[in-house]
């Protein structure tokens, strides 16, 4: 085991169990990947979901309204 791995392992022992179970899912699916693809859990496509369904129920400038905010301000 490389120096730096070793570093990693420590770190993760300070952090909550919920985050130390996340993080060691990520690298065991990284391991079992050789093109180092990283695939979502469920629960994790469900977080990824919610977020964009959030970011579509919000009012979203358009670009002309950008580009008055950046003439007022002098950009």
């Amino acid at each position: 085991m490389t120096k730096m791995m070793k570093e990693a392992i420590e770190a993760l022992r300070e952090l909550p169990e919920e985050r130390q179970e996340t993080i060691a899912r990520a690298i065991l699916d990284y391991a079992s990947h050789d093109e180092g693809v990283y695939h979502l859990t469920a629960e994790e496509r469900r977080e990824v979901r919610a977020g964009l369904a959030e970011i579509e129920r919000r009012e979203i400038a358009s670009d002309a309204e950008v580009a008055a905010v950046y003439k007022r301000i002098g950009l």
